[in-house]
C-alpha cells in the first residue's frame, strides 16, 4: 500500500469520527410514520416525555427525514496534508422532538445512515479535491466498523436545553453523546419560526479527543487529521398539525 493509500485509510478512519452529532423540508409525519420512526429510537430516548407534554396542550414538533440536515468537514493536516483529502460526512436521517414553550429538543441520529463526501457537500465546503470511488468506499467502511463501530454504538445523541425560541439569535445548551461519551457546551443559533414549523441553523467545532479519540498522525505529523472538525446543521422542525 502506497503512503498516499494509507494516508486515506487513516485519514478515513479518523474523521469518520466526526460524525459525532448531532442536524430542510417535507411534511410531517402521519401517526403511523412516527411511531414507526420512534420504534428505531435508542432504548432511552426520552419520546415519552413528548407524548406528554402534548397530551397536556404543550405545542410539540417533531423532526423526521429529510427535514434536518447535518454536515460535519473534517480536514487534514501536516507537512504532507496534500497527500491526503479533507472529508465530508452528512446525515439526513436525525430524528426527534422539539418543545419550543419548553426550551428543549432530543434528537438521535442513526450512524448507519452516514454519507461520506457526497459532490455538492464538498462544493459547499470549498474543499478542493475530489476523493475517487474507492477513497469513499474505504473511508465509509473505516468510518463505520474502525471509527464509530456502529454496531456496538449505533446512534448519537442530542440533547438541547435552555433555548429562547422568541429570539431569533439564541443559543442553547447543547449535549452530544457518541460512543458512549457525552460532551456539553453553548451553541449559537439562528431560529425563523413561522405558523407550523421551527427552523434551526447553526454550526459549532469539537474535538475528536472530545470523544476518546486519538487524531490519525504519521511519519511524526507531517500527515495528521486535525483533532478539530466543524459541524453545521439546518433543522426543520414541524408542527403536527401542519397538513
Amino acid at each position: 500500500m502506497t503512503s498516499k493509500h494509507l494516508a486515506h485509510a487513516a485519514q478515513a478512519a479518523v474523521l469518520s469520527l466526526a460524525v459525532a452529532l448531532a442536524a430542510c423540508g417535507t411534511a410531517p409525519a402521519p401517526q403511523v410514520a412516527q411511531q414507526a420512526a420512534i420504534a428505531r429510537a435508542p432504548p432511552g430516548f426520552p419520546a415519552d416525555v413528548y407524548e406528554r407534554a402534548a397530551a397536556q396542550g404543550v405545542a410539540v414538533y417533531r423532526v423526521s427525514p429529510p427535514d434536518a440536515l447535518v454536515v460535519i468537514t473534517v480536514r487534514r493536516g501536516g507537512s504532507l496534508a496534500r497527500l491526503g483529502h479533507d472529508h465530508v460526512i452528512a446525515s439526513r436521517s436525525l430524528q426527534g422532538f422539539v418543545a419550543p414553550a419548553q426550551g428543549r429538543a432530543d434528537f438521535f441520529m442513526p450512524l448507519g445512515d452516514l454519507s461520506v463526501d457526497e459532490p455538492a457537500l464538498r462544493t459547499e465546503a470549498g474543499l478542493d479535491t475530489q476523493p475517487t470511488a474507492s477513497d469513499i468506499e474505504g473511508t465509509r467502511t473505516n468510518m463505520q466498523d474502525k471509527v464509530l463501530r456502529v454496531q456496538e454504538f449505533p446512534y448519537a445523541l442530542v440533547q438541547v436545553r435552555d433555548v429562547d425560541v422568541k429570539d431569533a439569535a439564541s443559543s442553547a445548551t447543547v449535549s452530544i453523546t457518541l460512543l458512549g461519551t457525552t460532551r456539553t457546551s453553548t451553541v449559537p443559533l439562528t431560529l425563523v419560526r413561522t405558523q407550523d414549523a421551527l427552523r434551526v441553523i447553526g454550526s459549532m467545532e469539537l474535538k475528536q479527543t472530545d470523544f476518546g479519540i486519538t487524531p490519525f498522525s504519521l511519519l511524526g505529523g507531517a500527515l495528521q487529521v486535525e483533532d478539530a472538525f466543524r459541524v453545521r446543521f439546518d433543522i426543520r422542525a414541524r408542527s403536527p398539525a401542519s397538513p
